[in-house]
């Protein structure tokens, strides 16, 4: 069984804060939402006209941070902390939660009451994201409500997790070196590349599952009154977490692809970590429990 951290760290926020966000968080949250996006967009105009603003290694650094921080969200806050999805070894847990820091989305604990409060109202007007306002709304809008979720509401049992407790109250650290690393490995050009422009990618496929499968997609199953979709395309670039509508017929499952063409990249490293004994208890569907799930017409 999981248990979880105290105090939550906002997208922006140093420690983690059980309150509301400030007008000041909600002004580091628009720095760090629309700077990497100037920034990125800057950097791909003067790279286009012949500037010599990268190098080789650089999107080697882009990748690498990418996935890092893409398994940091979608393997260890989402399936492993908010659903339970499989158990990891202490350290393999903590490594997890450290990289979903990277993605720059805030510390665990805020991040699965969030989620948490996102699946007790999905899509009604107390869905944190609903894309039922708009689509600008439930893609990054959301992020300068400054009403977001009570962890001691939605994520009492990670509240008590030692290493969601640690990497929480330390998480601006992990973030701080997780834009430095690329500096020292790549210079100017591997910080550009490997942390601000990977910030933005990451950013955007993430908030891709809140806004575009809660409205383009397949809906094979009857999920409630909710929107989700099996959107292909978000699959494929957010490790898995695009088949979203099986994710809401099946919420702890831990592979997100129900068919073996619905590709789920998470899911293949969870199976690959469970094949050495870094996580156990994974999670799988039964046979029969999918069988009898509710189709759509």
């Amino acid at each position: 069984m999981i248990k979880q951290a105290t105090k939550p760290f906002t997208l922006t926020a140093s420690l983690e804060r059980n309150k509301p966000q400030s007008g000041f968080d909600r002004v580091l949250t628009a720095v760090l939402v629309f700077g990497p996006i100037i920034t990125t967009v800057v950097a791909v105009t003067l790279a286009g006209l012949g500037y010599s603003i990268w190098k080789w290694q650089d999107f080697a650094l882009l990748g690498g941070f990418y996935m890092a921080a893409s398994m940091g969200i979608t393997i260890g806050y989402h399936r492993m902390l908010t659903h339970s999805s499989f158990t990891a070894h202490p350290i393999v847990r903590t490594v997890l939660l450290i990289f979903g820091v990277w993605a720059i989305q805030g510390g665990p604990v805020s991040w699965v009451a969030i989620h948490a409060k996102h699946h007790r109202y999905s899509d009604e007007a107390d869905d944190p994201h609903s894309p039922t306002k708009n689509l600008y709304h439930s893609h990054m809008g959301w992020l300068f409500d400054p009403n977001r979720a009570d962890p001691a509401v939605y994520a009492k049992a990670q509240m008590k997790d030692p290493a969601a407790m640690f990497v929480g109250k330390t998480a601006f650290w992990w973030a701080i070196l997780g834009m430095a690393i690329p500096f020292i490995i790549g210079g100017w050009t591997g910080f550009l590349w490997g942390t601000v422009v990977r910030m933005v990618v990451v950013h955007h496929v993430t908030w891709s599952v809140n806004s575009l499968t809660h409205r383009w997609g397949s809906r094979p199953y009857k999920t409630g009154k909710d929107l989700s979709t099996n959107n292909v395309l978000v699959g494929i670039l957010a490790m898995g977490e695009g088949w979203h509508n099986n994710h809401h017929a099946f919420p702890r499952s831990a592979s997100h692809g129900l068919t073996r063409w619905q590709i789920d990249a998470s899911a293949y490293i969870i199976r690959f970590m469970g094949a050495l004994h870094l996580v156990r208890d994974i999670y799988k569907v039964p046979r029969e429990a999918i069988a009898a799930k509710p189709l759509n017409p």
